[in-house]
Formats: C-alpha cells, structure tokens, sequence
C-alpha cells in the first residue's frame, strides 16, 4: 500500500459538513460539522458559524456532544437546536451574539425537528410519546426483569428503532417564554412536521387504522386557531417535504402517488392556499427529487426540501440526475432548469438567501468529502467557503475516477466508473473490485467514498456503475428492475465488466473481486451462483432467501410483493429469484458481513448462505458484527466499521 493512500483511520480524520441555513439577513450561516472519535468510539457533531461577508468561521458549541437541526428564530437573533449533551437529545436556543445556549426542555422521550412559529415566541417539535402519555413523566420500567414483547401487528420492528415500543411521533407545541410543553396531537399516528405560516402547520400523517397494509402519507394543515385539520393531497400516495411561498399564498411539497411503488420518482406538486387545488409543478421532468446518491463519508444530512425565493414564484430544490445531484429552479408557471451544474457535484444539503439571490451548498466531490460553497445564482459563480478536508487529504494521493457510458445488451445506456490504482505504472496488471450499490433505488455518482479510495490505495482498479432499477436515469429505467431482479440488472453489471476489461488492458481478468450491500448483496450472491469470472466476493447485508425474507424483514412482506411482483403462495417464484437456490454453483470463496440486529436484512439470511456453503465444502467466512443495524457502513460504531473495512481487505488480499 502507498503511504500516502487513503487508509482505514482516515474514518476519523473526515469532517462532515451538513445542514447549512442562512441567517434572515444573509451575513451569516450556521452548520454541522460532525467528526468520528475514536477514543470515545463514537460520533460528535458541534454547531459553526460561517461570516458570509468575511468568510471566517467560529466553532458555538463544544464539548462531547451530539447536535442536528440549527435553525435561525425569524428575526435571525437566536438558533434553536437539538444537543443529547444532557444525555437525551432536548430543544436548546442560544442567542446570535453568544453566550451559553440554554435548554428549553427536559422531557423523557428525545426531540426532534424544531420548526418556528411566524412569531418567534415558539417552537412546535416532534416527540415520541404514548396515547394520553404525559410530557414529563417517565414511564420507564424500573424492575431488572425481562418482559416478553407482545406483537399485534405485522409493522412491529423497524430498523432504525428496534421492536415497537408503543410510542408515535407526536405534534409538541413549546413556549420558549413561559417554557411550557402543550401537545397538538395525542393519538396512535405517526406525524411528520414541515413548516409554519401564519396559523398553519403543515405536516404529514397516514391516519388509516390498519396499516399493516397502508403505504401512503398524506399532507395536511393544521390550524392552530381552530385546532383542526385540512388535507392537501387528494391522491393516495406519499407526500412531505412541504415549504411555504413567503406570503403564504402557496404551499410546495414533495411526493409521488405509487404508481410503482417504491420505485415511483418524487415529483413536486404546488398548493394554491386560495382556490385549494393542488397541481404537478415539474411534470415535463424525468428525473426524481431528491439525493439518493450513495456515500459513506456524509453524516447528519438532512434533505433540504424546498427553499422559496421571496419573489413567491420561484423556487429550488434538488434532483437527482444521471450521476449528479443538482440544484434546480421552478417557477410557478412550470419553468424548470438546473440552477447549477458542474461534471461532478454531490449537493446533499442547501438554503438560498432570496435578497443575495444566493444560495450555500453542501458539496462533495469524487476527489473531496463535504465542503460548503456559495453560489451566486445569476452568474452561476461558484465559491468554496470551507477547507476543513483540506488539511489531511493533501497528504493523502487520491484516485480519480473516470466516467464511461456503454450500450447494454438490449440498447439501454448504462453510466459507469473507473477508478485506476493510486500508484498505477503503465504496462503493470492490477486486480479490479467491482462494487454494487444497495437499494436498488439509489445511485452511484459523483461523491467522495472513503471505501472505494481506500481500495484504489491497496492498489486495487474499482468499477461501479449504476444498473436498471438506480434512480437519476427516468422513471422507466428505475421501474425495470422490479419483477426481474437477477435478470437485466445482472446483465448491467456484467456489460459494464465486459466494457472495462475491453478498454482497460491494466486489468487482470484472472483476478476480479466483487462486493455489495444490501440490494448490492444479493447481486453478489447472484453473480456469484450464476457466473465465476469472480476469483474473490464480499457479501454485506445481503439476501439470499426471498421465501423467509417476506416474513423476517421489517419490510418483507410487501417489499417483496413490490418487487418480485409476487405474494408468498409464489413459492416457485420466489424461490427462482433466490441466490440460494443456486448455491451449489458457487466457486468462488465468499466473505459473508452482516450485523447482529439488522432488521432490514436479518442475518437469518446470511446464516442460510453460510451454512449452505460450508456443507458443500466451500471456502466461506462469516463475520457477525454486535449492536449493529443495517447502516454498519455508514453510520455504525467507529470501531466496527473499521474492523468491517479490515475484514474485507484482508478477503481480498488473500484471493487476489
């Protein structure tokens, strides 16, 4: 390995800039900056202060914390902030000018998603909280004894929260003067909050009784004079992400109806609060709004939504878009187009300050984690504000990877990267890794990915691409996947390996690797039973079974029925589409990683593989990583993903 490469502890030396707002008047943005200590085996993130007019940058909060939503009062005097630093994460508000950020609120359950009154005098959050539970008890259990959990529905676990514990995100109102607590919703129903305008809320809810078999979020207002509530959305579907025009006249969000499911692209729709009709804002577009940009080196971002211009006829948000997550303006009328748009840029997080006409981005690049820039939108003016990367990684040598598009078999683009080894030598042959994304509705692109540097730096060549089924490419094109999985996809993946051994002579056809989470994992174990051009594979987080997958997942039973497009009685079909069926096939030696409590895929499924290969005298290992749910890769304990990330070296330095 080169020195100078990316290796394994740079975990801890990448800071992760997320969530930048602008202060009323322009002069100022606050941020998050979040870091993983290894020390503490954890995450820390800390609250900055960005001068827009002198560029300098002042650290607010300290200490081992944990801190998210910084969001400015509406006179831009104070920031409202969720810390855990009193163990559990509560509403703080410090004042602009400094001084000690005082805590507002002390409540059992965790806080989240401060959003302020017009006024300034309050704040409206959501909590956790029990039907008719009270804002300052605490209901906890104080006996040592274990209790059986008792399940009534089939939506009983979640891979973000465990078992279900009988709570739902409830409306909390809060007088930051009188610091009094009042709730706005006390029921059984899960609350999404947006935005305040005048006496509205807007917020999102499914408030069908069973919803074990309800898929949908409607978008609602709440008033708060008559204490009563209004639909906005007329379609079934899912919907949120919702801002108010500056003078109220209009309301945007975010959504799509489920025309496939899952795999339906978000569009954005326009509320007349007047007539109350809502109507598509960007249909002419073929693109998704959103990131779904893959990364591993991106914490605490938060999607940006909408952000309206105070003209109240424009506004930006961030699509998705072949590679390339880009800042785009709509006007009322149904203008749409790219505000900015470079060859490479992962925009994960923004806000526009309507006086300046300029917006902040958070930005990475293939060659550069997160880093803040302020774009002038009328000249398209680009400025790096941030450098806090900048330090290591200029002792770092970085690969850079290179784009292709190749024709797959039945005529349909496919994007694609290549990325050559740091210390490539012309006329030397070097092993290639390809790597397959989780989803499948996400995307490979234009991003910093420590795990990818950090192959280039083993001397390794690295391919990813983005087959049918990956959003950024049209809604047919994400829609093709379901109901095939195994098929086209497949073939994706292996034109694009047939294109790079082609026109990369570098490459050593006797020694390609592959490895992928999730979605990305069961395509390894696909290609793994159905192909043995591979001479190494890592699985992680994968699924082998799609029979006991639709019973064992927090989602099994009707993400299967979306995307097989069949139902459990479909045993044949289900099991057609299983990489276990094929594990006899299966040559190559198999690194199986999988997390202890994820819910997502459980690790039943790597058990099943494991043991099946094993019987057949297979060369397989099996690595089961403690306290750790389906985001191990991406947001689990420091020291696990390090020793992830050395496991899967270690696989490939043995079998290439």
């Amino acid at each position: 390995m080169n020195p100078n490469a990316i290796n394994i502890k740079d975990l801890y030396q990448i800071k992760a800039l997320s969530d930048p707002r602008f202060s009323p008047d322009g002069d100022a943005v606050v941020y998050v900056q979040t870091v993983m200590d290894e020390e503490k085996d954890d995450y820390l993130s800390y609250l900055f202060c960005l001068d827009t007019r002198t560029g300098k940058t002042a650290q607010w909060t300290f200490g081992e914390e944990k801190v998210s939503s910084p969001r400015w009062s509406p006179d831009g005097g104070r920031i409202a902030f969720i810390s855990n630093r009193s163990g559990s994460s509560q509403l703080y508000v410090m004042n602009r000018d400094g001084g000690e950020a005082e805590q507002v609120t002390n409540t059992p359950r965790g806080i989240s998603n401060p959003v302020w009154s017009p006024c300034g005098t309050k704040v409206v959050c959501v909590i956790r909280l029990e039907k008719g539970e009270s804002l300052h008890d605490n209901n906890e259990e104080k006996e040592d004894k274990i209790k059986p959990f008792v399940a009534s529905s089939m939506k009983y676990k979640s891979d973000d929260r465990g078992f279900h514990d009988g709570r739902y995100a409830q409306l909390v109102s809060i007088d930051l003067e009188q610091k009094e607590m009042k709730r706005l919703t006390d029921d059984e129903h899960d609350y999404a909050l947006h935005a305040w305008h005048g006496s509205h809320i807007a917020y999102s809810a499914d408030f069908e009784e069973n919803k074990d078999f309800s898929f949908t979020s409607a978008l609602y207002l709440f008033d708060m004079e008559k204490m009563e509530s209004k639909r906005v959305s007329e379609e079934q579907g899912y919907y949120g992400g919702a801002s108010f025009s500056y003078d109220g006249s209009y309301l945007a969000y975010i959504g799509h109806n489920r025309e496939y499911e899952n795999a339906t692209q978000n569009k954005i729709y326009l509320y007349n609060m007047k007539s109350g009709i809502s109507m598509p804002l960007i249909e002419a577009m073929d693109l998704p709004a959103g990131d779904y940009l893959n990364s591993d080196s991106i914490q605490g971002a938060s999607q940006s939504g909408i952000v309206w211009s105070k003209d109240n006829e424009s506004l930006y948000f961030i699509a998705s878009d072949r590679g390339n997550t880009i800042l785009y303006y709509a006007h009322i009328e149904g203008a749409v187009y790219p505000a900015l748009f470079e060859e490479e840029q992962h925009i994960y997080g923004f806000d526009f300050h309507s006086e300046g006409q300029r917006a902040v981005l958070a930005m990475s690049k293939p060659e550069e984690p997160g880093e803040l820039y302020t774009l002038h939108v009328p000249t398209g003016k680009i400025e790096k504000m941030t450098d806090v990367n900048g330090g290591w990684l200029n002792d770092r040598q970085v690969s850079t990877p290179e784009m292709f598009m190749v024709d797959g078999r039945d005529g349909v683009p496919l994007q694609g990267w290549i990325m050559k080894p740091v210390d490539f030598i012309e006329g030397k042959k070097y092993p290639l890794i390809v790597e397959i994304h989780g989803g499948p509705h996400t995307m490979y692109g234009n991003t910093f990915f420590q795990e990818m540097q950090l192959l280039a730096g083993e001397g390794y060549g690295v391919l990813y691409m983005n087959p049918r089924g990956s959003h950024g490419y049209g809604q047919a094109f994400v829609d093709a996947v379901r109901g095939d999985y195994g098929g086209g996809d497949y073939r994706d993946i292996m034109d694009a390996v047939d294109y790079v051994l082609d026109g990369n002579k570098w490459i050593d056809e006797s020694r390609l690797g592959i490895t992928g989470g999730s979605y990305g994992g069961f395509m390894t174990n696909w290609i793994i039973s159905h192909s043995d051009r591979f001479k190494a594979a890592v699985t992680q987080r994968s699924i082998s079974n799609w029979i006991s997958f639709y019973g064992v997942s927090d989602i099994g039973y009707y993400f299967s029925e979306w995307q097989m497009k069949c139902e459990l009685h479909d045993i044949e079909t289900l099991w057609k589409h299983s990489p276990l069926a094929y594990v006899k096939n299966i040559q190559t030696p198999l690194l199986i990683l999988h997390s202890e409590k994820d819910y997502r895929c459980p690790i039943e499924q790597a058990e099943q593989l494991y043991i099946a290969l094993k019987r057949d005298g297979k060369q397989s290992r099996f690595v089961r990583f403690p306290e750790s749910n389906h985001n191990l890769s991406r947001t689990g304990k420091p020291s696990l993903r390090e020793a992830r990330l050395q496991e899967i070296l270690d696989w490939f330095e043995e079998y290439l």
